[in-house]
């Protein structure tokens, strides 16, 4: 199919921003295979070109890699939906409903790797050096919320100046704590009042 059938929806909600778009351009040029499991879903407008409910930005990584055809089947037709329908798919194809397990990602996957790919992961860091978050990082008036209270474990923010400080600061309360790959894990439950 030549890419030149395909338009952009000039009614597409979602944007992509420079740095995102750059690690799809990636990603599409390196591994275009998931092309075929995740086609572009388009409608035939009026011209007989096909515009995509989900997929714009796939189609605009396509166009900047210069390719003038693809394969039929990375594009698959919607044709026989509602514009309700459509209108709803546009939306639901780029809500993100589930969340990261970030403790699973942290101990698992290779950081650098992820990141490639794609997704945005907050400051990992390697082995016991803690992240560089500083102040300036944080906003105060946003309401907390916490990432999990399983077992006895409740994840909190300290800012120190590097990780000597942080261990020495652990070990003055007497608490038991596990240097994890990304964090400190604190267990509360140990803490003196």
């Amino acid at each position: 199919m030549k890419i030149s059938k395909l338009k952009s929806n000039p009614n597409n909600p979602r944007i992509i921003k420079d740095d995102k778009f750059q690690k799809l351009v990636k990603s599409i040029k390196e591994f275009p295979q998931m092309m075929d499991k995740r086609p572009i879903v388009c409608v035939t407008d009026t011209d007989g070109k096909l515009y995509p409910l989900g997929g714009n930005m796939r189609l605009k990584a396509l166009q900047e890699l210069n390719y003038k055809e693809i394969p039929e089947n990375w594009v698959t037709l919607a044709d026989e939906w509602s514009v309700e329908q459509r209108n709803e798919f546009v939306i639901k194809d780029n809500v993100g409903f589930g969340e990261w397990d970030w403790d699973d990602l942290a101990n698992n996957w290779d950081s650098e790797k992820i990141n490639e790919w794609g997704l945005d992961i907050p400051n990992w860091s390697k082995g016991s050096i803690l992240n560089t978050m500083n102040e300036d990082d944080l906003d105060f008036t946003e309401e907390f919320d916490p990432i999990g209270t399983s077992k006895g474990y409740q994840r909190v923010v300290f800012i120190f100046d590097g990780p000597e400080e942080a261990e020495s600061y652990l070990h003055s309360l007497h608490v038991k704590f596990q240097k994890r790959n990304m964090a400190w894990q604190v267990n509360m439950n140990t803490l003196s009042t």
